[in-house]
């Protein structure tokens, strides 16, 4: 005669073997946030690129000064060039859209966009018509304008900040020729 034994697993079996799942898909949820992050920059780090060679093709498309014409350049019998102002905040503080005087549309020189602070209201394409917001929220932009060479080389440095707060830097040079 022979006895036979019980099949299946016991009610402590089937709560080890429980608790060892969740501590299994705990460890992989938890190291999974760390990548989406790491998904999204990429992501934020090509769009900032694209407002930062937006914005610097704006500015170099406009002329090196004021006072420049057609066939004549500032300190060559145009009269004196502008020095752009030093008095821009720091970066990391917000700078204002337009000092007030003029407006971004009335923008025609490097010096114009000097202490320019720009947030995802105020993106605006080189043609002067507004970018898609929700494609770039809450990227801020500030823009400094700084004489390297008197009279003949301006350096442009456009700050771009992604939402979470990653500072990416471009620079160029206007010259006056």
């Amino acid at each position: 005669m022979s006895v036979e034994q019980p099949k299946g697993f016991t009610l402590i079996e089937l709560i080890i073997g429980i608790v060892v799942i969740a501590i299994v898909t705990l460890v992989v949820t938890a190291g999974m946030g760390t990548l989406s992050r790491q998904t999204v920059d990429p992501w934020q780090q090509v769009r900032a690129t694209e407002l930062g060679q937006s914005l610097m093709n704006e500015i170099m498309a406009r002329k090196f000064d004021e006072v420049n014409s057609a066939t004549v350049r500032c300190g060559e019998g145009a009269g004196a060039c502008t020095t752009p102002a030093n008095s821009c905040a720091g970066p990391g503080n917000l700078l204002p859209n337009t000092d007030g005087a003029e407006t971004r549309e009335d923008f025609d020189d490097v010096d114009d966009f000097n202490c320019l602070g720009i947030n995802t209201t105020d993106l605006d394409n080189i043609f002067g018509s507004a970018i898609d917001t929700s494609y770039y929220s809450g990227f801020r932009a500030e823009v400094r304008i700084s004489e390297l060479v008197v009279d003949q080389v301006k350096q442009i440095d456009i700050v771009i900040i992604t939402p979470q707060d990653q500072r990416i830097d471009f620079s160029g040079v206007r010259g006056n020729w």
